[in-house]
């Protein structure tokens, strides 16, 4: 960081190595944000600062930001199941079976990710620039591990354990025993604008590192992550974080929560937006995770928050579509993150090996759909599976508006024949699997809805070998739009199996789906499948997910017999602490 002087002050960011992260004072950063200050001195955006802050105790400043803002709780990050809990230590051995570990079942570990505020009534920060808040996806990450082990006579050992992602930032503020970062992501532009000023003079980087969203595996070792940065390497026996991950010094940039695993060579794709250029950098690493093979700039024109991507046999499949990121936003008014519900969207169909040059690009109907459940070829077309949604729940709504109001109406699917019908709002979050036929030849697109208007679903999931080809089913978690809507965060009651290649009974236009139920006041997270190692048919093997009972307000894991769906779990373990409703999961098979 430069010194800091009586004129403007300009901070500059540089890549970080791979490393173990330590508790310093000042980082270097893969952030997204990295030309923050670059931007505010030609827009006459200037800070003065004292000469005498230079040399100042660390002290001082927190004094200055602790006089200058307020901090407030949101009330989601304490509510219920989604309120924090403590690293419980040791892995701790589970005997609260009911049912039991079935016939065929791998040895290995379930992981799921997910936020876990160290200081969840300091996620809001009001001062004199207005009110900035921590997103709904936001929080320090933590993985829960659930471990199935055999003896030497056959009898299954169940263990659990959790702990924090220990990046740079969740170390510096551990080391100095306070709460450093201030809410940036959301809230009023000229407050977003402060926050990130302030963090950066103050930590060396304008947001907190939080690796809380996704954690895959690749070339047997484990990866935490979320957009903002490099994955973060966990010891899969102990969870300890190890190092940042960037393909050894080939990979500069934020990393996608999604990469694929190319069908057949075992190769991983990824890519990271982000608000400089280049905007969207595409990458494909060796199988053995030693090698970035290829990396090119598609030559995105403006920063968009694509959250995946897809692959297919012979091609990688890019999601393009009006979630804007950048901070020119809040420097005109508008929100740091926002979605241009009267933009455009479009999907390209890009060579493994392509540049920007060679992508085939489809403009589609605009949506804004975080996850693909799978992505292949078939004849002259690609097909591309995804819950679509026609708005983001990042960031949420405006700083002004009614919050309770507005997320009511954002997860019910709409009634477009009211008289108060906004399409920018109503059903914006009712999130359905939709299928999109792009024909390589002429350059027809064919899309649809896969599912009816009864249910919203999410967070899919499919046998992890039929990634890139053409499969017959998919699970995904089923949203309760009532309880999401009262705290505007999706929260899923059911459990459901897609049936590609089966006709709805009712109606021939959409796909069949069964559902397995939780009990009343469950909802479950981090839904995964575990393959049949033995098994021959691509539904041989079981669903996993944490699931927690708001009523007993205890936590298990539930695994599902895939083929015998809509029956009880032949497992239900219970933890021994409650786990908190997160994100992503996985399964590393021993």
């Amino acid at each position: 960081m430069e010194s800091l002087s009586r004129s403007t002050v300009i901070c500059s960011i540089s890549r970080n190595p791979p490393h173990r992260p330590s508790p310093t004072n000042s980082l270097p950063s893969t952030s997204i944000f990295k030309p923050l200050l670059r931007r505010l001195k030609p827009l006459q955006l200037k800070v003065e600062v004292p000469e005498q802050l230079k040399t100042a105790p660390l002290n001082l400043l927190d004094r200055m930001v602790e006089t200058v803002f307020r901090f407030e709780k949101e009330p989601t990050f304490i509510a219920g199941n989604f309120a924090p809990v403590a690293e419980i230590g040791e892995a701790v051995q589970v005997s609260a079976i009911e049912g039991g570990i079935p016939e065929g079942f791998p040895q290995g570990i379930y992981f799921r990710n997910g936020p876990n505020h160290v200081h969840p009534d300091l996620t809001a920060a009001v001062s004199v620039f207005g009110r900035t808040a921590y997103t709904s996806v936001e929080g320090d990450g933590m993985i829960h591990a659930t471990y199935f082990s055999k003896d030497g006579e056959g009898n299954w050992n169940v263990s659990y354990k959790n702990k924090y992602v220990e990046t740079e930032s969740f170390l510096l503020e551990k080391n100095r025993n306070k709460k450093l970062f201030l809410p940036a992501a959301a809230g009023d532009p000229s407050g977003v604008l402060a926050s990130f000023f302030i963090n950066t003079v103050r930590c060396g980087q304008p947001v907190k590192f939080e690796a809380n969203t996704g954690v895959f595996v690749h070339a047997g070792k484990v990866y935490a992550v979320s957009e903002q940065n490099l994955p973060y390497e966990i010891d899969p026996s102990n969870l300890d974080t190890l190092k940042s991950w960037d393909v050894n010094g080939t990979w500069d940039r934020p990393f996608t929560s999604h990469p694929k695993r190319v069908p057949h060579t075992g190769e991983l794709v990824t890519m990271g937006v982000d608000i400089q250029r280049p905007h969207y950098v595409l990458g494909v690493i060796s199988a053995d995770g030693t090698k970035m093979l290829h990396k090119v700039d598609l030559k995105f024109k403006t920063g968009v928050l694509v959250h995946d991507l897809g692959v297919t046999e012979n091609y990688n499949i890019i999601m393009d579509y009006p979630l804007g990121i950048g901070i020119n936003r809040p420097l005109s008014g508008k929100p740091f993150i926002g979605y241009e519900q009267n933009g455009k969207s479009k999907i390209g169909v890009m060579p493994r090996f392509g540049n920007a040059e060679s992508v085939s690009w489809f403009r589609v109907k605009n949506h804004c759909s975080f996850h693909i459940i799978n992505t292949f070829e078939d004849g002259d077309e690609v097909v591309v599976r995804g819950c679509r949604t026609t708005g983001s729940v990042i960031p949420g709504p405006g700083h002004k508006a009614n919050k309770l109001e507005w997320y009511r109406r954002a997860f019910q699917f709409p009634d477009k024949d009211s008289n108060t019908f906004d399409p920018s709002v109503d059903g914006s979050l009712f999130s359905r699997p939709y299928q999109w036929r792009l024909n390589m030849k002429n350059g027809a697109v064919t899309e649809a809805f896969l599912t009816g208007k009864e249910f919203a679903m999410d967070f899919p999931t499919i046998n992890s070998r039929f990634v890139g080809l053409r499969n017959k089913y998919t699970y995904t978690q089923v949203v309760d739009s009532e309880a999401s809507s009262n705290l505007g965060v999706g929260k899923f009651k059911m459990i459901a199996k897609l049936h590609f290649d089966l006709h709805d009974k009712d109606n021939e236009e959409l796909i069949k789906v069964e559902y397995h139920a939780l009990g009343e006041g469950q909802f479950c997270s981090g839904l995964e499948f575990v393959q049949n190692l033995q098994g021959t048919e691509e539904d041989d093997g079981w669903l996993i997910s944490y699931v927690h009972d708001e009523k007993s307000d205890k936590s298990m894991v539930y695994i599902i017999d895939a083929k015998r769906f809509t029956e009880g779990p032949v497992a239900r373990i219970e933890l021994p602490q409650r786990v908190p409703y997160g994100f992503h999961g996985t399964y590393k098979y021993m």
